[in-house]
């Protein structure tokens, strides 16, 4: 009995349920946060605002205290009697056992049975509902009413009283049978938006899913093709090692036949002077004059002149030939190599030229037609309609139209220009010549305020840990994807443009002051 009046003090008169985050008028009677706050906005608008429970009015909107200790209080309450679960709603009228109500009457608030039911409706005709466990949120919590209308300018639910007399005074209503039903088509217009959208995320799900399973295939089928072009690099490392080496090893077994050839005549030479020698010593300790004299090969000795031509004998001996083996050597690095670029998963651009009749006028093109620097004479270039007029800029005539490219380029690491693609059809007079200020070429730039990359005149700035001297550039035409690489240890990435591209595409250069670019491969 105690708990129900505890639950009582504990239970908001708006909603007739326990508080829930209670707060506070300056009257002192505490309501639910949401109660009160739906309460004072239907009293928006009459000029006076007051206490649901004691009527005690403000001139505006009163403030709302949190009343923490009524809280903690309600949440200790609950702890110790917690909600009984939902039960089944029973007919008000059936005393002696509980009989299950059908349908509640919102003007009499009771529970009727099918018995008492045919009864009521005989009597009165009262607005009925499915039985529900309150009747509290059908009436209006000023009123006491009926709700019975639906205000369009502040979208409540509201009883006749707040339309005669009440807040909602001269305001526009409707029925609620005819509030739901505008409100059901707008619901149902919502959901066939968002079922829409719900579609169209799902099919993007599945979009990037199959994304995805065709990164991971084409990762697969790339990491296979890089696999075996190492694995053949490797072989024919080992083939060129072995054909370097087995050179080296031929050159080396010949020479040492060559000295070891000479050294065994020089040391038959050497037992030969050894003879010489013990003969003539024993001609100095001979004491007969006629021993001496009479003896003949001594006499040979002298003719031959044996120590003047061994002293001044030479022994010419072959030193390795390095120029060969460093000649096999780079051949077949450069066979490898090649072989490596043709497995390449990206091709490299084939003799890649720049065309003249494209160059400024004051922009000098090398011989080869890979570099262009800036000239401070007037070259006189034969006139040209594709000739750039303004700025030192100059197009490649090699062009792309479709598939998977990459070249490489060098740079001055500290001067000005710019390099990129650009449309045959990029223009070629005024500001808007400069490849990057238009909407057809693309580029990155070096100057005065540092690497830059830009398209139709857009400037997005790059922080870079060095100078860019050699850069590698990659287009993929379908994919619509140009990118920029420093080359340098470990190779960086600079920056990638997305686009679609529509027509061919040629290398672009500009260059300024003593700035230099040049096509590498």
């Amino acid at each position: 009995m105690a708990s129900v009046c505890l639950k009582e003090e504990l239970s908001c008169s708006i909603c007739l349920s326990l508080y829930t985050d209670p707060v506070s008028l300056r009257c002192g009677h505490n309501f639910c946060q949401d109660c009160i706050v739906r309460v004072l906005d239907t009293q928006e608008g009459a000029g006076v605002y007051s206490c649901p429970e004691c009527r005690a009015e403000y001139q505006e909107r009163p403030a709302l205290e949190k009343n923490r200790k009524l809280s903690n209080i309600v949440e200790s309450f609950l702890c110790n009697h917690p909600e009984p679960e939902e039960t089944q709603t029973f007919c008000t009228y059936c005393m002696d056992a509980p009989v299950p109500a059908v349908k509640q009457c919102l003007q009499c608030e009771m529970s009727l049975c099918e018995g008492h039911l045919t009864a009521h409706n005989k009597s009165v005709d009262h607005a009925l509902i499915d039985p529900t466990s309150s009747l509290s949120n059908r009436k209006c919590q000023i009123h006491k009413k009926l709700l019975e209308y639906h205000c369009c300018e502040d979208a409540a639910c509201v009883c006749a009283t707040c339309c005669v007399i009440g807040s909602h005074k001269g305001h526009q209503v409707e029925s609620l049978d005819e509030a739901m039903k505008t409100k059901l088509v707008k619901l149902r217009n919502r959901l066939e938006k968002l079922t829409a959208s719900r579609v169209e995320a799902e099919e993007h799900v599945q979009s990037l899913q199959k994304r995805r399973t065709e990164i991971e295939e084409k990762a697969a089928v790339v990491t296979g093709k890089v696999t075996d072009l190492f694995m053949d690099i490797r072989r024919k490392l080992d083939v060129l090692e072995g054909r370097v080496l087995s050179e080296v090893s031929k050159q080396t077994e010949r020479i040492s036949l060559q000295i070891s050839d000479l050294i065994r005549q020089l040391e038959e030479q050497k037992d030969e002077l050894s003879r010489r020698m013990g003969h003539i010593e024993e001609l100095c300790n001979a004491t007969d004059p006629l021993t001496v004299l009479q003896d003949r090969e001594s006499d040979t000795y002298e003719k031959e002149n044996d120590t003047e031509n061994y002293v001044t004998m030479t022994y010419p001996v072959d030193d390795l030939d390095e120029c060969l083996i460093s000649v096999t050597l780079h051949s077949g690095l450069s066979d490898i190599l090649t072989a490596g670029k043709r497995g390449s998963c990206i091709p490299e651009a084939a003799n890649m030229l720049l065309d003249i009749n494209t160059a400024n006028g004051y922009l000098s093109v090398s011989g080869d037609l890979k570099s262009a620097s800036v000239s401070t004479i007037d070259l006189n270039y034969p006139q040209s309609r594709m000739r750039f007029t303004d700025y030192p800029m100059v197009l490649s005539s090699t062009r792309f139209g479709s598939g998977q490219h990459c070249w490489e380029v060098g740079v001055s690491a500290s001067k000005y220009w710019r390099v990129g693609v650009a449309y045959s059809s990029t223009e070629r007079e005024g500001e808007q010549s400069r490849i990057g200020d238009n909407s057809k070429s693309w580029c990155l730039r070096m100057s005065d305020d540092g690497y830059t990359v830009i398209h139709n005149s857009v400037h997005t700035n790059l922080k870079l840990e060095s100078p860019v001297q050699t850069m590698g550039i990659y287009l993929d035409y379908e994919a619509g994807r140009l990118s920029f690489y420093q080359l340098c240890d470990p190779i960086r990435h600079l920056h990638t443009f997305s686009a679609t591209f529509t027509e061919s595409l040629h290398t672009a250069f500009g260059v300024w002051e003593d700035g230099w670019v040049r096509i590498i491969s």
